[in-house]
């Protein structure tokens, strides 16, 4: 009987749709309303509205009603290109990957695609290599009545055009696949089609909330101190759709929101771009591919998996390979030569020897510092820049480029943003004999901070511990701030807890260090005291939240359906940042100015030059626990 009432219920539900021109839908497994709105453009706002039941649970061979449209508007030409097969070309006397894909009309990756040696070996004369077929299929797609174009107006970013047509950031990206990172002026957006007099407006008298995953009422009262009530009186669509994730909410304004998505980058190097030449760049990585065995995958996944220069190689080219994609969007064509060089200075003695890299813009690499003084005294005098990517490298030559801060920078970085802070503060300096160093250099910086030392056992060794009386009467009324200094996990824990047991609300604790270290990072080490302390520390980068809606994180998802790690989101960061810089300007060297700071997913860049050497990045975070999450702390 169940049974019979489901198929009249389809069966009406059929009729009904095609009485009033809707089309039905069967879901399939895995299928999100999101492909599916993609797939009839429209917005998963329509299907919701015919379909209430599947906001709550989507299951395979569910029937949707899908709207169709009545009125159409101009046709969209939507092009597949489908591989049809492969042909056979023989390298030829100077020929190379760029030459050969200009030749048959492909990519340099879809060449590789096809020959994945290429990844790793150069290509040589004589050799034979497949070249991938393709045709492209055209067909024409329509708009239905439920979607229009909208034209984006000045300052209006992903989150201003999501809330105006009442929509989330993620179903705005769904309608535009195609939608540039970071919105421009003029820039033409597929939108709901609702009336101007429903479109909302944002005022400047409020604030604005980006909905993150998993987030309920109670989550954004802890966070922004506002009820579920407030927020349904001033975000009325609430009563009816509840929260979901990107929504934009609309708070009172006087609550200090951390999550809007900014709409300009500190220094926007795309807004200048003059030399859109070919850029050619080698990337040498220690992948140490002779050693992997290609033919067992179980082998190859264990080599990964214990070889951590092979992981950290793999992640850095992919965030490499997403840049070179980034770039191309914005008019910039990359010729990437990837380079194994095995982590052999005999092998970078070889490559050197089999290459002219005199017409390159740019060398990222090698990753060890002793190959990477190799290849920059070696390309030295042809002037070519040579980047190192993650560690700090041997000398200086005027070709290098240190892309990470020194610790002697992270240190003073510290130092300065707390002199910065004019407010009345009383300093305390803990610290094991082992850092008295710094110890004693915070007591120059701070003449009248409180130094205080790990205790010492029976054999005057360093016990790692202090006393409760080592702290009695050191906290005044008002702020007091702590540098903690060690790298000892036990001694961390044992200052921690006790200093988080003395912060009060007329005696605030701040802790603070000037070298963030696996001692903070520990089994032993409470998130919730360094949070309640506030802990501050510099970094090299801002780590992301894996519920980031930023468009790197989500391609990268899309692409190797895992989240990117700090190796790949560094190759991203990195290189885009070198490819802007490079099309910015005639060469990297005038390029990096000081006076140019670029801010990307969690690195930032701002160049010095040393007098008698090269160029070091001095842009650093000082960066924070808020609420048990880590973000920039601002002056």
């Amino acid at each position: 009987m169940k049974k019979l009432l489901i198929i009249l219920v389809i069966l009406l539900c059929s009729f009904s749709a095609t009485a009033q021109d809707y089309k039905t839908h069967k879901v399939k497994a895995g299928e999100t309303i999101e492909q599916i709105a993609k797939q009839y453009l429209v917005t998963p706002f329509d299907i919701f509205a015919l379909n209430p039941d599947a906001k709550k649970d989507l299951k395979p061979d569910t029937v949707l009603i899908i709207p169709t449209s009545r009125v159409k508007n101009e046709t969209i030409p939507d092009d597949t290109v489908e591989l049809i097969g492969y042909k056979s070309h023989k390298v030829r006397r100077k020929e190379t990957l760029f030459s050969i894909s200009q030749k048959y009309g492909i990519t340099v990756e879809d060449i590789k695609k096809a020959n994945t040696s290429l990844y790793s070996e150069n290509l040589r004369k004589g050799d034979k290599i497949r070249i991938p077929r393709f045709k492209t299929i055209v067909s024409n797609k329509t708009y239905s009545n439920t979607i229009k174009k909208y034209v984006v107006a000045p300052k209006e970013g992903k989150w201003r055009v999501a809330y105006k047509f009442g929509i989330t950031v993620p179903e705005l990206v769904a309608l535009n696949p195609n939608m540039n990172d970071v919105l421009q002026p003029g820039d033409e957006l597929n939108v709901p089609n609702i009336s101007n007099n429903e479109e909302k407006a944002v005022e400047e008298d409020f604030n604005y909330y980006t909905v993150l995953k998993s987030e309920g009422y109670m989550a954004l009262n802890r966070k922004l101190g506002v009820t579920q009530d407030e927020l349904e009186a001033l975000n009325p669509e609430l009563k009816e759709g509840g929260l979901k994730l990107g929504m934009v909410l609309k708070v009172p304004g006087n609550i200090k929101t951390t999550n809007i998505i900014k709409d300009v980058a500190n220094t926007n190097l795309s807004d200048n771009l003059k030399n859109l030449s070919t850029k050619r760049i080698a990337l040498m990585l220690p992948f140490s591919l002779n050693k992997v065995d290609v033919d067992s995958v179980q082998e190859a996944k264990k080599m990964i998996r214990t070889n951590g220069l092979l992981s950290v190689s793999l992640d850095f080219h992919s965030g490499v390979l997403m840049a070179l994609d980034s770039a191309k969007q914005l008019g910039i064509s990359t010729n990437l030569k990837v380079i194994d060089t095995r982590n052999q200075i005999a092998e970078i003695s070889k490559i050197l020897e089999a290459n002219d890299f005199s017409d390159y813009n740019a060398v990222i690499g090698p990753l060890m510092p002793t190959n990477l003084d190799r290849v920059a005294a070696q390309l030295k005098s042809d002037n070519v820049p040579v980047l190192s990517p993650l560690t700090m490298p041997k000398n200086l030559h005027s070709n290098v480029f240190q892309t990470i801060p020194t610790d002697d920078l992270l240190e003073q970085s510290i130092i300065n943003f707390v002199k910065k802070d004019s407010f009345p503060r009383h300093m305390v300096i803990i610290s094991d004999s082992k850092h008295k160093r710094i110890s004693d250099k915070l007591k120059t910086e701070f003449p009248s901070a409180k130094q205080i030392y790990s205790r010492k056992n029976k054999k005057k060794q360093e016990a790692y511990f202090i006393y409760q009386q080592d702290l009695e009467n050191v906290f005044k009324t008002g702020t007091n701030i702590v540098f903690l200094e060690t790298d000892n996990e036990g001694f961390a824990s044992n200052v921690i807890s006790m200093i988080n047991g003395l912060n009060m609300d007329d005696q605030e604790i701040i802790l603070m260090t000037t070298n963030m270290n696996k001692a903070f990072e520990g089994k032993e080490i409470s998130n919730y005291h360094l949070s309640n302390l506030k802990f501050h520390y510099p970094s090299v980068n801002m780590t992301i939240a894996v519920e980031s809606r930023n468009s790197f994180v989500k391609k990268y998802m899309n692409t190797y359906n895992v989240s990117p790690n700090k190796y790949a989101v560094r190759g991203f960061d990195l290189t885009l940042d070198l490819l802007l810089r490079l099309a910015s300007e005639d060469d990297l060297y005038t390029a990096s100015s000081s006076e140019i700071e670029t801010e990307y997913v969690e690195n930032k860049f701002r160049y010095s030059k040393k007098l008698f050497g090269g160029y070091y990045n001095e842009a650093v975070y000082i960066v924070k626990y808020d609420d048990l999450t880590i973000v920039e702390a601002k002056e």
